[in-house]
Order: structure tokens, then sequence, then C-alpha cells
């Protein structure tokens, strides 16, 4: 019996065994490490960037970015209350605070050299926005809505060499500092009245003034020997003496320095003034006919 019972076996299911298909065992991935990849510190500092929205990004930051696609539609928040470095883009002594609608001047590092500041909502710069900065070379405010500019807010900034407040509102102009280069204050809305007798009469290192498109009635005085450009463009310009430009006293006297002078767009005849020209090198740009 048990002889005849191995017979059925061996013949009904060992067939079935046999018939089976093997399994298929998928191939484990293989990954090549290369030995001279970053190390966790070289890794934090390539992707400790600067982002587009003015903050830098850290590893974990980056990280968490990647990894999470829900947030990816998420619009920026612009928090002016955050520090200046997260706000702006600070970077080698230069600070980049531009198109973000701030309302003041922020905080700024102690070694900043370079401020750039346009296309705010500034509308006043107070004294002490610059009190312990005194490593400032360059400051430009363009574009925004800058009204009042406190006395001696920019009195200690013995290095300042450029300064624009270009595209701004201002009536008349702050106390300058001794060692500029460049001041543009184009499109503001400055008269006559709004600059002081001797407003630039000091400053003996400049060689480029920008006042056009404001509403001035006349040249400035006591402009420096130094001025190589000056702009008056589109004033309201009516009246110009021998001694706005020259020396009446000194026929001989010559501004080597002036290269150009643009007066067009103001109510003034030029050609009725021709010695108050005498002692440049070339003409004023304007009307004379």
């Amino acid at each position: 019996m048990k002889t005849l019972q191995t017979t059925f076996f061996l013949f009904v299911f060992v067939p079935l065994v046999n018939a089976a298909p093997p399994i298929q065992q998928e191939p484990l991935p293989f990954y090549e490490y290369d030995t001279g990849s970053l190390s966790q510190q070289d890794y934090e500092i390539q992707f400790k960037d600067v982002r587009k929205d003015g903050t830098n990004t850290s590893l974990d930051t980056f990280l968490r970015l990647q990894g999470d696609d829900s947030e990816t539609n998420v619009k920026p928040t612009k928090d002016t209350n955050l520090p200046t470095c997260l706000l702006c883009v600070c970077l080698s002594g230069s600070v980049y605070c531009e198109e973000i609608d701030i309302e003041a001047v922020p905080p700024l590092p102690k070694e900043t050299a370079y401020l750039y500041a346009r296309f705010n909502k500034i509308k006043r710069i107070a004294a002490s926005d610059f009190a312990d900065i005194t490593t400032l070379r360059r400051i430009d405010f363009s574009g925004n809505r800058i009204e009042e500019i406190e006395d001696g807010a920019f009195s200690k900034l013995l290095l300042l060499e450029e300064l624009s407040l270009a595209e701004n509102r201002l009536l008349k102009l702050p106390v300058l500092p001794p060692k500029l280069t460049t001041f543009n204050a184009n499109q503001n809305r400055i008269k006559s009245r709004g600059i002081k007798a001797n407003a630039f009469k000091k400053l003996t290192n400049l060689a480029y003034l920008y006042l056009g498109h404001n509403a001035l009635e006349s040249v400035p005085l006591n402009l420096p020997e130094s001025l190589r450009i000056l702009h008056l463009q589109y004033n309201n310009i009516t009246t110009i003496t021998d001694d706005t430009f020259c020396k009446s006293n000194n026929t001989r006297y010559i501004r080597t320095l002036m290269d150009e002078i643009r007066m067009e767009g103001n109510p003034i005849l030029l050609a009725k003034h021709v010695n108050a020209f005498s002692c440049l090198r070339t003409l004023p740009v304007g009307t004379y006919y």
C-alpha cells in the first residue's frame, strides 16, 4: 500500500512542481559613491546662497524647500521687521535693499560701505540713520518718496563720495558731506531758495552735479572749481550773471575742468548772456535763438 502511495505522489505532484516557473528576483539598484564628494561643511557652504527675495538660504532651508512641494505656490512675504541682512542682501560691505517696499532706512552693519535702497517707499531720512556708520562711500536712494532729510543726516559721513537722491520729493537740499565727488538730485521739486548760497562752495572734490528736472529759478551760486559736469536742464531758470560761472573782475580766468553744462528746457535765452560763458571751453547746451 505504501508503495502505491509513493508511486502516485511521484506521478502527480512532481511534474507540477517542476512546471512552476522560478521566482524572478529584482536586482538591487547599484549606486556608485564618489570618494571625493563634498564634506558636510563644504555642502553647507555651497548651498548657503542668496535667494532672489533677499534672504540667505542655509542648508536646512534648502533641503526643506526641495522636499516640500506643497510650499512651491506660496507667495513670499515682505516682513519689514526682519533683520536687515535677511530683509536685504548683504555682501562684502554692500547692502542691497532695492524694491522691497521699506518705509525707513533699515539698521545697517557697521562695516557698510555701499547702500543701495532704490525704488522703495522711504519718506524721511533721520540724523540717527547713519550716526554710527562712518564707513559709507556710496548711498543711492533713487526712486523713493523722500520729502525731508534731517539736519546733520550726512554730517558724519566723512568718506562718502557718491550720493543719489534722484526721483524723490525734496523741496530743499541737505547739508552735504565734504568729500562728495558725485551728487544726483534730478527729478525732485527743489527751488532756488531750497539751496543755500554756500551749499557747494566747500565741496572741493565735487565733479558731477545733477539738478535737472527741478524748479530752480537760477543757477546755484559758488560752484566749486572741481566741477566737470553740471546738469540744470528742464528747470525754471530765467536769470544768469557774469559771475555765475566766471569771474567778471578777471578776464583771464578759465574754468579748465568744466566739460559739460546742460540748460535746455529753461525759459532763458542764453544768447543774451554771452559774457557769462566767456571762461568756459564749451558753451552750455540750451536755447540761443
